[in-house]
């Protein structure tokens, strides 16, 4: 993957000194006198989104303003990465406000540039305030750009290979194990739903299971379960998409880039965890031998599944990987997937649902959403609706019966069928995708619930 610059610099940097302040401003502030008739020719009044270079005595540049509307928000911050001239930077800011607002602007630095060049405009750099670890937030910034270029790649060049490479080389940089079953050896090793849903591909794109180990010697820690979907494309299989919905679906993979950038940070500040990586990866591809829909499915709990529809793949894949995360008995499950569309109907792009039916773990991960700026949305896990799932035929069905209409209620409820019970389970139907260009958001890919995650853990598990 793509390697840049670091955009943050430690605070006693040689060239810290020499940084433009970035000055924020309230909509009721008060500008300070000695900007103030520039503000006035630049109609610039401390309005959310407002921003104003202000020239020094020799034509360069001595300030920057910056308006917050009615509150400072440190994520809006991220703004700044793609607005500011090429330079460095020091925010002028204080208190608990100053390091979250580093850590979004080198969030908003990313930029992908595998297929463009774009180093004609090399990216501004910040001094980071003396209370940001610079270190971890290099690390957080790297494992998000990382996800997100694997997203944003296409599926051309980023198929279950591709991920596979990636997860490997992750493993071998911190000592862990590392384990494929690839093509027909899924049947034989009794992964029978990842082998369905990935068996039309093209035999160098073949269907796989790939698995972390890391620390697993260590039986006094808890263990940690991590685990993504990867279809690197999916039109849908026989149930085939419409061109819209087909456009985008490289995109499918994200869970596997999400659980990847969250397993590297756990292993980057050796939590004294251990820690289980599971992806499958799959292309859910169309050709003679797709599996079908009426199609019944055995998957590695034992349970048969009838297919009711191609394109409800997702959850087939992840029946099996998460029966295999119960086999190693964890005490926490994290499972990450761009599973349904009807999470976004629901919740939109920016907002991904999180499901569990374990209080202290929603407790633990709302909270340390609300601390990094990365939110959640806790969703039911109805018992109402499992009986859409049911079939007459096998033992469940991986679409839901019409009448439940909350599909991403009903694909947490199969998943729950799968999931470990030996400690606390939660999904997250992330999206992964900025449909739209925002401020510090670029469109493309986007990482939802990594950091939050992350900091739940360090909070749980963190060294005394």
């Amino acid at each position: 993957m793509s390697a840049h610059a670091p955009v943050l610099i430690p605070a006693d940097a040689a060239e810290a000194a020499d940084a433009t302040p970035v000055r924020f401003l309230g909509a009721q502030a008060p500008i300070p006198a000695d900007v103030a008739a520039w503000a006035g020719l630049n109609a610039f009044a401390g309005k959310a989104g407002q921003m104003l270079l202000v020239p020094g005595a020799g034509g360069g540049l001595d300030q920057v303003l910056v308006g917050t509307g009615k509150a400072f928000d440190p994520q809006a911050v991220r703004a700044l990465a793609g607005k500011l001239p090429t330079g460095l930077y020091r925010l002028e800011l204080a208190g608990d406000e100053a390091a979250p607002a580093a850590l979004a602007f080198a969030l908003g630095a990313y930029v992908f540039d595998r297929y463009k060049d774009r180093s004609e405009r090399p990216r501004p750099r910040l001094v980071a305030p003396p209370e940001l670890d610079v270190a971890e937030a290099l690390r957080i910034v790297a494992a998000c750009d990382l996800a997100r270029e694997m997203i944003d790649t296409p599926a051309a060049d980023m198929g279950p290979l591709q991920i596979e490479t990636i997860a490997r080389e992750i493993a071998e940089a911190h000592g862990a194990a590392f384990t494929v079953v690839t093509g027909d050896d899924l049947l034989e090793q009794n992964y029978p739903a990842v082998h369905a849903v990935g068996r039309a591909a093209a035999p160098h794109r073949a269907p796989r299971l790939i698995e972390i180990g890391w620390n697993l010697d260590r039986t006094d820690a808890p263990l940690v379960a991590l685990v993504g979907k990867g279809v690197v494309f999916d039109t849908g299989g026989l149930d085939l998409k419409a061109a819209a919905g087909m456009r985008f679906m490289k995109k499918d993979m994200g869970g596997s880039a999400h659980v990847l950038a969250l397993a590297r940070l756990v292993m980057q500040a050796d939590l004294p965890v251990r820690l289980v990586v599971l992806v499958a990866a799959v292309e859910n591809a169309v050709s003679g031998d797709a599996f079908r829909p009426g199609d019944i499915l055995s998957s590695r709990k034992g349970l048969t599944i009838e297919v009711g529809n191609t394109d409800a793949e997702g959850r087939l894949i992840l029946a099996d990987a998460l029966t295999r995360a119960a086999e190693h008995g964890p005490d926490l499950t994290l499972d990450y997937a761009t599973l349904t569309g009807a999470a976004r109907i629901a919740l939109g792009p920016e907002l991904p649902p999180l499901f569990t039916d374990d209080e202290a773990l929603a407790r633990d991960l709302l909270a340390a959403a609300g601390r990094v700026g990365d939110p959640l949305w806790r969703m039911p896990l109805w018992p109402g609706y499992r009986a859409a799932l049911d079939s007459e035929i096998a033992d469940t069905k991986n679409d839901s019966a019409a009448w439940a209409q909350a599909g991403c209620v009903t694909a947490a409820l199969f998943l729950q069928k799968f999931a470990p019970t030996t400690g606390a389970w939660a999904h997250l139907d992330v999206f992964g995708w900025n449909p739209k260009a925002g401020p510090g958001r670029p469109e493309g890919a986007e990482v939802y619930g990594v950091r939050a995650a992350y900091a739940m853990l360090k909070a749980r598990y963190a060294k005394a």
